[in-house]
């Protein structure tokens, strides 16, 4: 795990989460998987229902499944927060991200994406009242 980030990077991950949380009532999970060797898809995806699929009141999580080793990121929007955002967005993202991944910018990529998505969030889930945080802010790992 210590090629791809610090302790301190996956820190200021989960600050970028938090402050992207902020902005909306959307939620956002890093989940990284090193021990999946083929069907990254579909660990990205039983990783997504374990810890995202309707969990929130809105259906409005984002789960940033990563395999460093495989160099594969799966990008996972709940059904509230696809049906606002077209796969257009997703698909910016992923190719973003996957080029800065190629040139070693793991945290730097994932940051921006963080808070790319919770700028995206907050368009289409403003904060109207209370806020709860209804999944944990903490990067997960397999």
């Amino acid at each position: 795990m210590s090629n791809y980030l610090t302790n301190q990077e996956m820190a200021s991950l989960v600050e970028a989460i938090q402050t992207a949380e902020n902005c909306s009532t959307g939620e956002i999970r890093v989940h990284i998987d090193s021990n999946t060797e083929d069907n990254n898809a579909e660990m990205a995806f039983e990783v997504f229902k374990t810890l995202c699929k309707d969990k929130t009141a809105e259906k409005n999580a984002v789960l940033f499944h990563v395999n460093f080793e495989k160099k594969y990121l799966t990008i996972i929007g709940d059904e509230g927060i696809h049906k606002k955002v077209h796969q257009r967005f997703w698909d910016v993202m992923h190719d973003y991200i996957t080029t800065e991944f190629a040139k070693g910018k793991y945290c730097e990529a994932l940051k921006s994406a963080i808070l790319q998505t919770g700028i995206e969030l907050k368009k289409h889930f403003p904060i109207t009242g209370e806020n709860p945080n209804e999944l944990s802010d903490e990067i997960t790992f397999s």
